[in-house]
């Protein structure tokens, strides 16, 4: 019952003009970031940052999470209609979805989209209303050996983030940890290099360096592309009405699409991503017709949106329970709840617990507004993404100088920006993923201070770590992710040797 009365209390929170405008705008906003392809939930999130700070963080929290969620409902809307994936969690859907289209069954498609994402989203919900205040608990035994090894361990699983260039990913990571100790030094206030630049001493804030480089980096990107406009089917409000057939053949896709999604967002890297091709291959594996798929199979459709909507709130787990951030998005969410003062992790739940459960409140309204945004606008929203980039390269670009300036009033802020921009344009020329730079950034401070923490508990042997169970765990099941990764290739390599001389 204790339970249920923080709920309803949270609700009476969320019900307030400022949170109902903030869920209504993200997920707006999210949707159509969605449809635009390119732009991406993590660039719009960074974007928007500086604008939530007046309104707390709880109003914060609930903005940019309607971002990523609206994105993961708008990202389907282009794939069915013009096989152009708005996200990169909607690739996926392209493959049956457009063939539904093409059939004329692009309503009925968008139409199942819209209910087993909002089905899946509630499931998430409920999952991280359960799981979050339990890990959180378990959590509190955790001291500064512990966060140290578990901070180790999540930076030896992120490198793996760029699963084909995981030594890109690592040093990613590094540089992000690097720059993270630029400034004063926070035990003795030294500073550290500084170069002897006062600009410096405050060190390099998050803010413009994620917003040059998704943001920046972006309008750069787009700008030297070459713009085609694709051709969108009509959609008229009557073709959105799926037949029974289509419904009967929806349900346990569905289901298992939210159930998938979920355990696979606990796990770090693009989960949005991975539980749609994971989804997508599990439907395709225990259908009866796996001949089906490719050719405008429901199943194909439903089950990959619903495993990506359901991964969001999966993700939200680790972020609030533990303060670690498995995936982009997750690290901007970190960095402003921080400019807020607030530090997720296993004391969230008692020292800012309306911060957590007016966001649940927020999630389950949300969810019912996407689903009515996604119904009947789906024509309108679908119209976006023909704009061309000549007019959103501006608005966007004008986003990001005013964001950025207004935090600080820094035009030192903005000069590094820029810089990140472009920067991050020849990063993506040359195939270095972004996210484990930004994780890499947001938690070094932490790390840093569970370092130094760990020392001075152990008075400089840090030795001592191996007479902690739980951190001495967490280290070997580090290291026995790094041995399993340089020894997989080997063991490939002798299976194929045994293959071509006939051993197997």
């Amino acid at each position: 019952m204790e339970g249920l009365s923080i709920l309803l209390n949270g609700f009476a929170n969320s019900f307030t003009t400022v949170n109902l405008v903030a869920c209504f705008t993200g997920a707006l906003i999210g949707t159509l970031v969605g449809v635009l392809p390119g732009l991406g939930p993590t660039a719009t999130m960074v974007l928007m940052l500086p604008f939530t700070l007046p309104y707390g963080p709880t109003t914060g929290l609930i903005m940019m999470t309607g971002v990523w969620y609206g994105a993961m409902y708008g990202g389907s809307t282009t794939s069915v209609l013009v096989n152009i994936p708005g996200e990169a969690a909607s690739v996926v859907t392209c493959i049956d979805g457009y063939q539904m289209c093409k059939k004329g069954r692009a309503g009925a498609a968008l139409a199942l989209v819209a209910v087993g994402s909002f089905v899946a989203g509630t499931m998430g919900i409920l999952g991280l209303q359960f799981f979050a205040p339990l890990l959180g608990n378990a959590a509190l035994s955790f001291g500064p050996p512990e966060f140290l090894a578990f901070m180790i361990l999540a930076f030896v699983l992120l490198s793996n983030l760029s699963a084909e260039a995981p030594l890109k990913g690592a040093s990613m990571i590094a540089l992000g940890l690097f720059l993270s100790t630029i400034g004063l030094n926070p035990m003795d206030s030294y500073p550290r290099f500084t170069f002897g630049s006062e600009k410096l001493m405050l060190g390099i804030d998050f803010l413009p360096v994620a917003v040059g480089l998704f943001g920046i980096s972006e309008v750069l990107s787009v700008a030297l592309e070459k713009y085609v406009r694709p051709v969108v089917n009509r959609i008229r409000l009557r073709e959105l009405y799926p037949n029974r057939e289509e419904m009967r053949r929806s349900i346990f896709p569905t289901l298992r699409g939210s159930i998938l999604g979920f355990f696979v967002g606990l796990l770090p890297g693009p989960c949005t991503v991975i539980s749609t091709f994971v989804s997508y291959s599990l439907e395709k594996r225990i259908s009866k017709t796996p001949e089906k798929f490719g050719q405008g199979a429901v199943e194909g459709v439903v089950a990959p949106e619903s495993a990506n909507n359901s991964a969001v709130m999966g993700s939200m787990i680790p972020l609030l329970t533990l303060g670690i951030p498995f995936a982009a998005p997750s690290a901007v969410m970190l960095a402003g709840l921080r400019m807020h003062n607030v530090e997720p992790g296993p004391m969230l739940f008692t020292t800012h617990p309306e911060v957590f459960w007016t966001f649940i409140a927020a999630m389950y309204l949300g969810n019912l507004m996407l689903l009515i945004l996604n119904l009947p606008l789906v024509g309108a929203f679908a119209r976006i993404a023909v704009i061309r980039p000549q007019i959103l390269i501006p608005i966007i670009s004008v986003i990001c100088l005013v964001g950025v300036y207004s935090v600080r009033n820094s035009l030192f802020d903005v000069w590094v920006m820029i810089a990140a921009g472009v920067v991050g344009l020849f990063l993506r020329k040359w195939k270095f993923p972004v996210a484990p730079f930004i994780i890499g950034l947001v938690l070094g401070p932490t790390t840093e201070n569970s370092l130094r923490q760990t020392l001075l508990m152990f008075q400089g042997d840090v030795s001592l770590i191996v007479n902690r169970p739980l951190s001495i765990t967490l280290l070997a099941l580090a290291v026995a992710f790094l041995a399993y990764k340089f020894t997989a290739p080997l063991w490939g390599r002798k299976y194929e040797l045994k293959v071509e001389e006939g051993k197997l």
